[in-house]
């Protein structure tokens, strides 16, 4: 397929130059000034564009900057036409993110040569792009087949919990859409990934893989010694991601996450949780969500030690908690979801 060059420009003689020398390699459209471009581009959009500095209404660099404020047009690459030389002018320019100058009046070789190189260098980088994309897609995929394998495996060892990874996971992105919507931690939380931060919260309980199964699957109460033990699945589950940080070679934002969901999901708000004591907001944000949602599957599930509490009374231990175990914020939040926690439980 043809190429489409926009050439934008308030004289007319430019116009049918550009348009005679182009039009046998590319789609040539000229218009006489940039709200004429505008009004075009709603319809077609070009592989690039063309545009004179100095027209009346909208000159070039107001052009080129609402160009550039559009998401759907800011990657268009630009050229500006200028019988100015001044090295200001380039400077500003380049700083909008025009891609070259093209000097007025200009030569037929000049202009068909510069057009075909930018056409070649945008069509390199969108490949590359492209082919990035798609690497980055096969990663994704990979490493949460690698976090499902992981968290299974986990299951598979902790025999009372069944299907705990999985709901803790549908409560995460809950309890997360929830506190994004009601303004609640939004600084924090829009700074993240969310699909990113609750796929990794499936690894919240990595640790428990060192656990011994006498411990970990035992039928009744845990003796003091045994509880201590069952404990350091915290610190467990961040040496483990720590491990896995340091064998990719970098703390991606995945693996800090994490980290993060497996050290700090047994802190409380009054700082008596384990495994460092913090409290309130020196617990991480992604600890003190996952206590929540921790404490609600554990309280609803059954297990070999107890029958499973209804969803009103888990929800009402975790009201009476707040300020205690839980962070209040977050608890008011998941008093406004707490029916979409009851429909999801399995």
């Amino acid at each position: 397929m043809q190429k489409t060059v926009f050439v934008v420009d308030d004289n007319e003689i430019n116009l049918t130059i550009a348009n005679e020398v182009l039009k046998g390699q590319y789609r040539v459209m000229t218009m006489p000034s940039a709200s004429k471009m505008f009004a075009l581009i709603e319809k077609i959009v070009p592989d690039i564009i063309l545009l004179d500095i100095e027209m009346p209404e909208m000159d070039g660099f107001g052009a080129l900057n609402r160009l550039k404020s559009n998401a759907a047009l800011a990657d268009i690459p630009v050229i500006f036409l200028t019988a100015m030389t001044d090295s200001d002018v380039e400077a500003r320019g380049f700083q909008l993110g025009v891609i070259d100058f093209i000097t007025k009046p200009f030569s037929p070789p000049v202009l068909i040569n510069r057009i075909m190189k930018h056409l070649d260098i945008d069509d390199i980088i969108r490949e590359r792009t492209a082919l990035l994309h798609q690497r980055t897609i096969q990663l994704q995929k990979l490493q949460n087949s690698m976090v499902f394998v992981i968290a299974d495996m986990i299951e598979n060892r902790d025999k009372g919990t069944g299907n705990h990874v999985e709901r803790t996971t549908t409560y995460i992105r809950i309890l997360i859409d929830a506190m994004i919507s009601h303004n609640v931690y939004e600084k924090e939380l829009s700074a993240m990934d969310i699909d990113l931060l609750c796929s990794s919260a499936r690894l919240h309980d990595v640790g428990k893989v060192v656990i011994p199964d006498a411990v970990l699957n035992k039928p009744g109460k845990l003796t003091a010694e045994e509880y201590e033990i069952m404990k350091t699945h915290a610190s467990e589950g961040e040496r483990i991601i720590d491990q896995m940080a340091s064998h990719a070679g970098s703390d991606t934002e995945f693996l800090t996450n994490a980290k993060l969901f497996a050290g700090y999901h047994h802190e409380r708000w009054d700082g008596k949780g384990y495994p460092r004591g913090l409290d309130r907001l020196n617990i991480p944000l992604q600890g003190r969500i996952m206590a929540v949602v921790d404490v609600y599957d554990a309280l609803v599930s059954r297990r070999p030690y107890k029958e499973p509490f209804t969803s009103e009374e888990a929800v009402k231990i975790i009201m009476d908690s707040s300020g205690e175990m839980f962070d209040p914020l977050i608890v008011e939040v998941f008093k406004e979801v707490k029916e979409l926690f009851e429909a999801a439980v399995v």
